[in-house]
């Protein structure tokens, strides 16, 4: 059937008070429902050293990548956009316990340290790249 034909037969069936009544229902889907729990399936973002202590390693390679400062720069040692810290020369790499003196224009530093009991001393992990000694280059001088 063709739909004007339909619309003008329950017309004349029921009359034009009654079709304003008539609904018409098609068939759909119901709503799904919450689901708690969500979210930790999530793989990890591999943070972490990526070279230890003693290891070798060139001018930019990554030493370290990290969310929150865990270590520190030290001697020839870069910090990244991210946080992450890389080399700056080539050299091998140690790891050192320093104590910790923040800038008195970091208000969040000096709030911690303020906060410390009397006498206390802030320790943090300091990453350091010892430069290769280049081996020594021979200059003629002067011939006998």
């Amino acid at each position: 059937m063709v739909p004007g034909t339909l619309r003008t037969c329950v017309t004349t069936l029921l009359g034009p008070a009654q079709v304003a009544s008539l609904a018409v229902r098609y068939a759909s889907k119901k709503t799904g429902g919450s689901s708690k729990n969500l979210g930790g399936k999530s793989p990890g973002k591999r943070f972490g050293l990526k070279k230890m202590e003693g290891h070798y390693v060139h001018a930019g390679n990554i030493l370290a990548t990290q969310r929150h400062f865990r270590w520190h720069p030290g001697a020839h040692v870069g910090l990244g956009r991210k946080k992450y810290l890389y080399a700056l020369e080539e050299g091998t790499v140690r790891f050192t316990k320093e104590v910790y003196v923040p800038s008195p224009n970091n208000v969040e530093a000096v709030d911690l340290v303020t906060r410390l009991p009397k006498g206390a001393v802030l320790y943090k992990t300091f990453v350091h790249v010892v430069p290769a000694k280049p081996e020594g280059t021979f200059k003629l001088v002067a011939m006998l």
